[in-house]
């Protein structure tokens, strides 16, 4: 320690000065900079105070107080709970449908659903039609193989438990609308295998949904149910009976049943999400993915239980991820969404990629409004061949910009020729559940196949939504309720070239006078 270099007295107080800690100020001030200094740019640098959205971020020297470094770690927690939920997404839509299946009766490597008297809006399903026979399975290869055997003539994907494409079947599958067996490998199964008799598949997942159409020839419901009935299997792949057969499949008729497949929008998501990584291999997504969920608490083999602090930033989060999902899907802000650029009629493939892709680009905002929307990814909905599968188009607002409103009326008029070779049709949804409005139409719409439509004298048709048919236009209406908000899909089934070429467009939907 310093001596004290002098002592002055003041009666009796003595004041004693030590030079080293009055003048090591003035000698920091004046001190030349160390020999290995740099020039330092002051944008590398923290300033003591910064002003952010989450409030006031102070320092000392770089380093943060414990009000920032708290509300820097509430502020990343809530911002990877967004992202949970816009790339967690595809995983519990599976989730729902698939637990929606079971409630009903419809268990995984048995059960086939089926829509024998079509669809309706008693079944909360996201955006399905009402024109065709749904055919539904759920899959889960923890146990082994399992072989699914598809009816000829139907068409439709089977999708891994992140909603990634593994197949088709049916006419754009393999068997070519022939049918056939498919067989469904476990990730990483190394066992043996039949080698001849079905089409392989071997999905990163163990969880899988199948949905095929089985399509309605004439009006007749019912010969496209039978055909479904005689050939479509589930089992697993050594599960044969005593005589060497494969066991019945259970089919369970889901029309008019009242079962919910839709994931949730609340804290709730988080924990069907959980339910899926539990599910499945530890690296069923990339690492990336994987680490975004374990960020949250949300890991293989362990248990989610976030604390009252990290359930609160959670449910904050989905709440905000939950609303630009729906303004990405109501007012996107991608004009590449846009079909036509003079319409409101959008389509989340833009570029025509299933996979949301343009180049080395990953479309965020397109992905994410397809899975908010839809369900089923396949190559054959997105690149459609002239003549072939189905053409979406989806209006959520008038020709105006404005929503649709339930209690008013609207029309639309379709240029004819319509380019669709077998037939086109609309169908509405209500805005809250994205599944079929509720009405006293149990269509939910109208196809070209209805009876009663009548074209225009130039060809052209003209559909009516609203809440109260107009006299004479009965063939040609849509029913909406007052107080619900809708919107519309137009299915063209086997669009052809006028429709790839743009040179034919739908008008807007507008509100009638």
């Amino acid at each position: 320690m310093s001596k004290p270099l002098r002592v002055r007295r003041v009666g009796q107080l003595a004041s004693v000065f030590f030079w080293p800690v009055l003048i090591a100020p003035a000698l920091a001030q004046s001190a030349p900079p160390p020999k290995y200094s740099a020039d330092i740019p002051s944008y590398i640098t923290t300033p003591d105070s910064v002003e952010t959205r989450i409030g006031t971020l102070k320092f000392n020297n770089g380093v943060p107080d414990e009000k920032t470094i708290q509300a820097v770690y509430d502020q990343i927690d809530f911002g990877r709970g967004i992202e949970a939920f816009l790339k967690g997404m595809p995983a519990t839509s599976v989730y729902a449908g698939c637990k929606g299946m079971d409630s009903v009766g419809v268990k995984r490597n048995q059960g086939i659903g089926i829509t024998e008297d079509l669809m309706d809006a008693r079944s909360l399903f996201l955006t399905p039609n009402t024109t065709t026979v749904y055919v539904i399975s759920c899959i889960d290869l923890k146990d082994g193989p399992i072989v699914v055997q598809v009816p000829p003539g139907v068409l439709g994907p089977v999708d891994d438990a992140y909603f990634r494409w593994a197949t088709d079947v049916g006419l754009t599958g393999p068997d070519a609308g022939r049918g056939g067996k498919y067989l469904f490998v476990p990730p990483g199964y190394t066992g043996t295998l039949p080698t001849d008799g079905y089409f392989v598949v071997k999905p990163k997942t163990n969880g899988l949904i199948a949905f095929y159409r089985a399509f309605v020839k004439g009006g007749d419901i019912a010969a496209a149910v039978r055909n479904v009935k005689e050939y479509a299997k589930i089992f697993p792949l050594y599960g044969l009976t005593d005589a060497g057969d494969p066991p019945a499949p259970s089919f369970v008729n889901i029309s008019g049943l009242k079962f919910n497949t839709i994931s949730s929008n609340t804290f709730r998501f988080y924990e069907e999400l959980d339910a899926v990584v539990q599910n499945e291999p530890a690296d069923f997504v990339d690492p990336d993915l994987v680490g975004l969920f374990a960020a949250i608490g949300i890991q293989k083999g362990k248990p989610f239980a976030p604390d009252a602090r990290m359930k609160a930033i959670l449910t904050d989060a989905v709440a905000v991820a939950n609303g630009f999902a729906r303004a990405n899907l109501f007012s996107s802000r991608d004009p590449r969404t846009k079909i036509y650029p003079d319409r409101q009629w959008v389509t989340p493939f833009v570029g025509g990629s299933y996979q949301f892709l343009s180049g080395a680009e990953r479309l965020l905002d397109a992905e994410a409004m397809f899975f908010y929307y839809a369900t089923g990814i396949t190559p054959a909905m997105s690149m459609a061949k002239v003549g072939t599968g189905s053409a979406y188009a989806g209006a959520f607002r008038d020709a105006k910009g404005d929503e649709f409103d339930g209690g008013k009326t609207y029309k639309i008029t379709l240029p004819g020729p319509i380019p669709a070779k077998e037939f086109w049709s609309f169908v509405v949804y209500d805005n809250q559940t994205r599944s079929l409005l509720e009405t006293d139409q149990k269509d939910a719409g109208i196809d070209s196949n209805a009876k009663g439509m009548k074209k225009n004298a130039d060809g052209s048709v003209t559909v009516w939504f609203g809440p109260k048919t107009l006299a004479g236009q009965e063939g040609n209406w849509v029913q909406t309720i007052p107080g619900k908000g809708w919107n519309v899909l137009l299915r063209l089934y086997g669009p052809l070239e006028p429709w790839f070429e743009k040179s034919w467009k739908p008008g807007d939907i507008e509100l009638a006078q």
